[in-house]
């Protein structure tokens, strides 16, 4: 059971991801409702089998104040697909300021990108541009949806009308 599940607040917007015997209690426990159930599986106890859930609502509304993703090596390994944005390398991955820190450039989602540790120093105190290494694609801030969506790394289609189709960025 490695498959994940939504959560909608009250009012339908994407609020969390959650393990499916979490999501399973909040129903069972009347706090969600059952939006959404896988089609192929269920759930079963000794006597009864119930829905495998998919997309759950919480019958209170949860007040969230800012919806934004975490700046973190982690994160930017993951918008960046865990692959080097120079060479195309998988391996011995490293965070890289496309502006050098020495030169100005700041630790921000605009200014940071996956590197391994062949390119990052190749690049060494340069810019793409002067030590030719251009990017696969450019630095930018994921929105919460974004990173929701893309988090398990395949979309269920249960979830597309919450959170949206996954479309393939163009840099």
């Amino acid at each position: 059971m490695g498959r994940k599940v939504l959560v909608l607040n009250q009012d339908y917007t994407a609020l969390a991801v959650c393990s499916i015997p979490k999501a399973f209690l909040l129903v069972y426990l009347n706090k969600a409702d059952l939006v959404a159930e896988s089609e192929n599986e269920q759930l079963h106890s000794i006597s009864q089998a119930f829905p495998m859930p998919s997309v759950i609502r919480l019958h209170k509304y949860i007040y969230m104040p800012y919806k934004g993703v975490i700046l973190s090596r982690q994160n930017i390994f993951r918008r960046d697909h865990n692959v080097c944005q120079y060479c195309g390398s998988k391996d011995d991955l490293t965070l890289d300021h496309v502006m050098p820190k020495s030169r100005g450039g700041r630790t921000t989602w605009d200014n940071l990108t996956t590197a391994c540790r062949r390119c990052n120093s190749k690049k060494g105190d340069l810019t793409p541009e002067e030590a030719n290494m251009p990017l696969r694609s450019k630095p930018f801030k994921p929105s919460f949806i974004m990173f929701l969506r893309d988090l398990g790394g395949s979309l269920e289609s249960s979830w597309i009308p919450f959170l949206g189709k996954r479309e393939k960025a163009i840099f």
